[in-house]
């Protein structure tokens, strides 16, 4: 039987997915990416979860792939390699596109496909002493699947500076270009980020939090005709859902809403 790389347990309305590989410091691999599939699609699924943490044991959030597998890859067919670089984009995909908040907890340095793991996430924090960023190039290999992500997450004159020098930045540069959300001390870290976690689960509706996802990720492929097409759509249908209902009715009679 294979060691678990992933645990997921809820507590508070809160699911938290740990990657536990920390003597790989976390690198990706089949199983791990797996695994992380699973985990995301059980707390998409657990009606006891509205928010969910990344985060990772030892001292690297992710050190991206596991170089002997990179290495062992090299004898497979196109058509292996294919299907091995699709489940990594299958993951990163369906983080991007849960209907649930993904924070990633970012406690060490991620790099490479570590930093796209952290970059597909809704909102990142990490502890001011992490570096990120993707250094395939400096090995002969390249970041395809994550700069698809980046592109839109950061623009294309700061995605070019990171892709193609290969560099690693600090947290604190990180938030500058808007790479991920904010950077603490690391004593603050789990602090933080289980204060944002509840804030949300207690001052957001599920309903309009996943709504907003969706249109988020939708709208930046859109024209700007299509896009405000889909906008009105979008906020004709929020105005009749339930929590649209019991949000203003909570409002109009200063009642504290309970989400």
């Amino acid at each position: 039987m294979k060691d678990k790389f992933v645990t997921y347990y809820c507590e508070n309305r809160i699911g938290f997915i740990t990657m536990v590989r920390a003597e790989k410091r976390n690198a990706l691999n089949p199983q791990l990416v797996k695994e992380l599939k699973i985990a995301f699609e059980t707390a998409e699924k657990d009606e006891s979860c509205k928010v969910i943490v990344l985060q990772a044991q030892g001292q690297a959030f992710c050190a991206g792939a596991d170089l002997k597998y990179l290495q062992s890859l090299q004898s497979f067919s196109h058509q292996e390699n294919v299907a091995d670089s699709s489940s990594l984009m299958q993951l990163f995909k369906q983080i991007y596109n849960l209907e649930k908040v993904v924070i990633a907890k970012i406690q060490g340095h991620a790099i490479a496909g570590g930093c796209g793991l952290a970059s597909v996430c809704d909102l990142s924090i990490a502890s001011d002493n992490a570096k990120l960023g993707y250094s395939e190039v400096k090995i002969g290999f390249i970041p395809a699947i994550v700069s698809v992500f980046l592109l839109r997450k950061i623009g294309e004159s700061k995605t070019k500076e990171l892709l193609l020098t290969g560099k690693t930045v600090s947290a604190t540069e990180a938030v500058s270009i808007g790479l991920i959300n904010e950077a603490v001390t690391s004593n603050k870290l789990d602090e933080v980020v289980l204060e944002i976690a509840e804030k949300l689960c207690r001052q957001a509706s599920q309903q309009s939090l996943a709504s907003t996802k969706k249109l988020i990720a939708n709208l930046q492929s859109m024209s700007l005709e299509d896009g405000l097409d889909f906008a009105v759509e979008e906020n004709a249908k929020a105005r009749v859902n339930e929590d649209c209902k019991k949000g203003i009715d909570s409002f109009l009679n200063k009642e504290k809403i309970n989400w």
